[in-house]
């Protein structure tokens, strides 16, 4: 059985892809009505953390076996 931490880590992970994936389609597509902080490209950053973190999660807990 593995932790749930390994489920969390993936999930983390995918969520990141997507919110990257979001911020690519933005900067390709812009949208019309633009926030004061859309320059800062937050949907990246915030993206590139959460594949990140849910990465080494993943990592890190995939191989533990928990009884």
């Amino acid at each position: 059985m593995v932790p749930r931490w390994y489920f969390v880590g993936l999930i983390l992970f995918v969520i990141g892809i997507i919110i990257i994936g979001t911020g690519l389609y933005l900067i390709l597509f812009p949208s019309p009505a633009t926030t004061v902080l859309a320059d800062t490209l937050p949907n990246i950053r915030w993206g590139l953390v959460i594949t990140i973190f849910g990465g080494l999660m993943y990592l890190t807990t995939k191989d533990k076996v928990v009884s």
